[in-house]
């Protein structure tokens, strides 16, 4: 029987698997930690200088987040924390902020995070125009 990965390692591997599949808007991607060395986040630093987050918890909280305020004015994040006032989306706990805080619809990304990961960032690659070359 295999060791289940630490939220550390499967962090490194998507953050590998993203900088191989995505590079054409991908330049970097980092494990983040708290100042008592505990790991927040996976950062990933996108090439029009906005960035996603993704936390992930073994109790399955998520949360992937596109910054891109500073840019555009926009913010972009799936997550499934159980907001009540969320409670009349279809697919509620699960909810997609689509632009704004305040706009929310109903999400369909993957419960797997490496797939999830991967979702995200082709939608993000599609709001940046970007065509991939794979």
């Amino acid at each position: 029987m295999t060791e289940p990965l630490s939220l550390e390692d499967l962090f490194h591997e998507i953050a590998e698997r993203v900088l191989e599949e995505f590079i054409d808007i991908v330049d970097d991607a980092r494990v983040q930690f708290t100042s008592s060395g505990a790991v927040k986040c996976l950062r990933i630093f996108l090439r029009d200088g906005s960035f996603v987050d993704v936390w992930l918890s073994f109790r399955g909280k998520y949360s992937y987040h596109w910054e891109h305020r500073h840019l555009s004015g926009f913010l972009y994040r799936h997550d499934n924390a159980p907001h009540r006032r969320w409670d009349g989306i279809e697919t509620f706990p699960k909810h997609f902020h689509d632009g704004s805080e305040e706009n929310v619809t109903a999400s369909y990304i993957s419960d797997e995070p490496r797939e999830a990961v991967r979702e995200f960032l082709r939608f993000i690659r599609s709001k940046l125009g970007v065509r991939s070359e794979t």
